[in-house]
């Protein structure tokens, strides 16, 4: 699923996962959560995808589910209309 470019993906984000966007999300890899959040709004929809991109889960894989929650986020359609 394509995220619409033309709304504010950080829309779609709870608060907690608005927060430290600037902060790596892997650090193994020293991955920024806003370059994750960038490779999901540009068509990365799984955790391979996201690794291939970014090189985040590469490492220890701590930060996996904090990519999967990232993509059900972005990749969900909007509940509100």
């Amino acid at each position: 699923m394509k995220i619409d470019p033309v709304s504010n993906p950080l829309d779609k984000l709870p608060p907690i996962l608005k927060k430290n966007l600037d902060r790596n999300l892997c650090v193994c890899n020293e991955v920024l959560k806003m370059d994750i959040i960038d490779a999901i709004v540009n068509g990365a929809t799984s955790v391979g995808e996201i690794k291939k991109q970014t090189f985040a889960t590469v490492g220890s894989g701590c930060c996996t589910q904090q990519v999967e929650r990232l993509i059900e986020c972005l990749c969900s359609p909007e509940t509100k209309k």
